[in-house]
């Protein structure tokens, strides 16, 4: 990894730069701050978890002031700007066959949080606010497909359908995109008869341990990648502790990481 990751290479910023929502041309003020500039403030505050008031403004990182880059944030994503590398990365990954559609894992996660939007009660933190990260990620590689976020007194088991439905359609390949893995693999958190009639309805394959017997074989093998996908996305340690009330512009920073976690990927089977 970079020893400065904020700074956006030629490539990524190639990508990101066509997704960009045009500037108004008679907008009053001061000619706005770069977008690549303002791109990689953002990222400075999602690696350093530092607040957008001390962002720094030393010439040669020019991102401009931290209120210009937060403004940057909650526009491009309401613009998609977010979501749409990341399906773009899935499908160069699914293009290259590095997504393992036989098994996907599900799994959340706890993280302190301020008061705001999607808080609560922290049931494994003494009753801490807190908020929650709902993860899907493939077998194998452990390549992020959804991340929802909720209260942290949400049921595992209530998010179930709803990350199955989030995953976005995956081009890369001739014919129609793809959507569903062949399986998913969950522990007791999410056992649920209902849930698991829908996953049939959808042809996905429940493969998930029931309370009160013993778990599936090898479950612990299988959920290892999603663990470990969990690691990389709060190596990002601006959503390790949640400090954006709102959830916007949490989810926007969310969804930034794991367009981040799959071209990294992409660039070590380019390499």
């Amino acid at each position: 990894m970079s020893v400065r990751p904020w700074i956006v290479d030629d490539d990524l910023w190639a990508l990101i730069e066509q997704l960009l929502p045009p500037w108004p041309q008679k907008a009053p003020g001061p000619k706005p701050v770069d977008d690549r500039l303002c791109l990689q403030g953002i990222l400075y505050v999602l690696y350093n978890d530092v607040s957008w008031q001390l962002l720094p403004l030393e010439l040669e990182l020019g991102f401009g002031s931290g209120q210009t880059c937060w403004r940057r944030l909650g526009r491009w994503h309401e613009a998609g700007v977010f979501e749409k590398p990341h399906r773009l990365l899935l499908a160069e990954l699914h293009a290259a066959d590095a997504l393992d559609w036989s098994r996907a894992c599900v799994d959340a996660s706890h993280i302190r949080a301020k008061r705001g939007e999607a808080t609560g009660p922290s049931p494994v933190d003494g009753g801490k606010t807190g908020s929650k990260h709902h993860l899907m990620v493939t077998h194998r590689a452990g390549t992020p497909f959804k991340v929802i976020t909720t209260a942290a007194n949400v049921n595992d088991v209530t998010q179930t359908l709803a990350l199955v439905d989030g995953i976005p359609p995956v081009a890369g390949k001739p014919g129609r995109s793809r959507r569903r893995p062949d399986a998913l693999v969950g522990d007791k958190g999410y056992d649920s008869n209902p849930n698991r009639r829908e996953l049939c309805r959808r042809r996905i394959l429940p493969v998930i341990s029931r309370k009160g017997a013993p778990n599936v074989k090898g479950l612990g093998k299988l959920r290892y990648v999603v663990e470990q996908t969990f690691s990389l996305l709060h190596h990002f340690k601006r959503l390790a502790v949640r400090w954006e009330r709102r959830l916007d512009l949490h989810d926007a920073l969310v969804s930034l990481a794991c367009g981040l976690i799959c071209w990294r990927r992409l660039k070590r089977i380019r390499a």
